[in-house]
């Protein structure tokens, strides 16, 4: 039977590298399909609903709108930008029938555009090319297009998707335009060019049910929501299925529940047919990739593909001296393994395998990013631990030890041309293009492994008094490159437990910097700073100067010290070495020794063998 085609719908997936502007631009098309009252004040970002999202000013998760235009209901997939989140996009985009390809009028096409290119196009995705923010001063349009151009004629899989039109946009103004000698005043033009280009979707209406869950997520009433397009037949309410997960076939279960996105607003509805994606309530083990099948007619769909990880840390329980104190909730190993496992349910790319003791976890992800994530989240969700420094995956293939490799794009100036590309040399890195522009800017590609950009970033920002910019994607394994020797001094730790006091910081300032203020609490063997040397030093940070009967002067009495170098989260994990743990807690983010004691640490010294490569 030929598969019925859906003129009243369009799916498409907005695709970019990070901070090219497509949460921005969905913004403005939320605000002109007139989907907000006249009175409502909605803001910006209106998809980043959450804290964590708000704060780093990138999409982490990937979520679905629509909006209706002419009679037609687009659904708009928003896609993350950031590579540690490519899981996110491949299991999203089978969702679509189309996508808008987002690229920077100045910074053109990235490492993650021809990632996200290359994945949309194997799926058959009919591609429209957006070339955004030309409100840029150093905005070079035409360049763009050109570049973009050569990306799409390399990737293409069907002669069909080099017919990609293409439209410029300011995403922040809400306009657009397919001349740019004509200045656009709505996004008119950009809906038009959806409901021309972006195929409506197919699929037999009438057939036995199939849907792929592609994202879930959670209701406070409803328990879990299995998100996902109909692929074949209709979904109805109270309608007998059966979910074909990796292991098998469920029980016969039934739908509990139905809704569709409007705009915002998920409502519900009774019934759903091929190409509409949807929210399914009453599938309480559904997982991502299962299908949901018709219960006479189980017939799965392919499963979803994802990349694997990169790299991996230790989350461990939190043995300081301070453990416990900050906690909010249960911090036990089995609380521990039981939140990691909840985790797995959604973020496909990670990985989760038990470590060297019972209360150790080896957690793999996508890059540092997309670990950083989830610290953050499990600590403001009250939970204290411990992490290591993150490592690459290494593995042998017919012997041969390989090791994950990324390709690197970075912009600079001229004047720190120099320094970056010593850096980059000293970490393996490959140069394999460079070009100049006439505004004094440079554009490196390096093919670099993957453990050679661990801790690199924060050298990079000082390196090019934070002007530059940097954004890499992994394009496989290769043979291992060879040891390189990092570059970082040794730390400033703690000798004794108590509270920091301003006279025992003054003397730890004067063999390096320091990373806490005065009135803080402290233990032993505590990274308290950085020093201006390789080599440990213990430093009594809680030393109080001797009091005497003798008057001091002025000068004598009052310490002056030099504001402390807080740390982030991802700061905290490029400073990490070997040796060295990350104590994260609610409140807190406190670096360590593994080993706290002087003589723990002589002892663990002895007793280390000889790494081997990648270890």
């Amino acid at each position: 039977m030929t598969p019925a085609i859906r003129t009243d719908l369009r799916n498409v997936a907005i695709i970019a590298h990070v901070d090219h502007g497509k949460t921005t631009l969905v913004d403005s098309m939320l605000k002109q399909s007139r989907v907000f009252a006249a009175h409502e004040q909605v803001g910006t970002l209106i998809l980043d609903s959450s804290d964590l999202e708000r704060e780093k000013g990138i999409t982490i998760l990937a979520k679905n709108t629509s909006v209706r235009y002419r009679g037609v209901k687009l659904n708009i997939i928003d896609t993350p930008g950031h590579a540690d989140f490519g899981g996110e996009v491949e299991r999203v985009l089978g969702m679509a029938d189309g996508c808008l390809l987002l690229v920077d009028a100045a910074e053109g096409p990235m490492p993650q555009t021809r990632v996200v290119l290359r994945q949309a196009l194997a799926l058959g995705l009919r591609p429209i090319i957006v070339v955004n923010k030309l409100d840029r001063a150093n905005a070079r349009p035409d360049e763009t297009v050109e570049a973009t151009h050569d990306l799409l004629l390399e990737l293409a899989t069907d002669p069909v998707q080099l017919d990609a039109p293409v439209l410029y946009t300011n995403g922040r103004e809400g306009t657009a335009t397919a001349d740019l000698r004509v200045p656009g005043i709505t996004l008119e033009p950009l809906f038009d060019a959806i409901l021309e280009h972006v195929p409506p979707p197919r699929g037999d209406p009438d057939g036995p049910l199939q849907l792929l869950v592609s994202a879930l997520d959670h209701d406070t009433y409803q328990g879990r929501l299995a998100i996902g397009r109909v692929v074949r037949g209709r979904v109805r309410v109270g309608q007998p299925v059966v979910v074909c997960t990796a292991d098998g076939t469920s029980p016969r279960l039934r739908i509990a529940g139905l809704l569709a996105v409007e705009a915002l607003e998920r409502l519900p509805v009774e019934e759903a047919a091929a190409g509409e994606i949807v929210l399914v309530t009453g599938l309480a083990e559904a997982a991502i990739g299962d299908t949901v099948c018709d219960a006479d007619a189980p017939d799965a769909l392919p499963r979803l593909e994802v990349g694997e990880p990169t790299l991996r840390m230790q989350f461990s329980v939190n043995a300081s001296p301070f453990a416990g104190r900050e906690q909010q909730v249960s911090s036990t190993s089995r609380q521990l393994r039981a939140r990691l496992g909840r985790e797995l349910q959604t973020n496909v790319a990670l990985r989760v395998a038990d470590g060297a003791s019972a209360d150790v976890f080896e957690v793999s992800g996508r890059g540092e990013l997309h670990l950083a994530v989830l610290i953050e989240t499990m600590r403001r969700e009250g939970y204290e631990f411990e992490v290591s420094r993150p490592e690459a995956i290494v593995k042998k293939v017919n012997g041969q030890l390989m090791e994950p490799v990324e390709r690197l794009t970075v912009d600079v100036r001229e004047e720190h041309l120099g320094a970056v590309t010593e850096s980059l040399g000293k970490r393996r890195g490959e140069m394999i293009e460079i070009s100049y522009d006439s505004r004094g800017g440079v554009r490196l590609e390096y093919l670099i492994p993957t453990r050679g950009l661990i801790g690199f970033r924060n050298s990079f920002l000082t390196l090019t008094a934070g002007t530059g910019l940097m954004g890499s994607i992994g394009i496989g394994y290769r043979p291992w490159a060879g040891e390189f020797r990092e570059q970082r001094n040794g730390a400033l730790t703690a000798s004794s437990p108590g509270t920091t006091l301003a006279f025992g910081l003054a003397g730890a300032q004067e063999r390096g910097t320091t990373f806490i203020e005065a009135g803080e609490a402290v233990y032993e063997g505590m990274i308290v700073g950085i020093q201006k040397r390789p080599g440990d030093i213990r430093v009594n940070v809680c030393r109080e100067k001797k009091q005497s009967n003798i008057r001091s002067s002025t000068s004598d009495i009052s310490v002056r010290l030099t504001p402390a170098s807080k740390l982030s989260l991802e700061q905290s994990l490029d400073f990490l070495a070997e040796d060295e743990l990350l104590e994260v807690t609610p409140q807190h983010l406190r670096l360590r020794k593994r080993h706290l004691t002087e003589v723990d640490q002589s002892r663990a010294r002895r007793n280390t063998l000889v790494p081997t490569p990648g270890r």
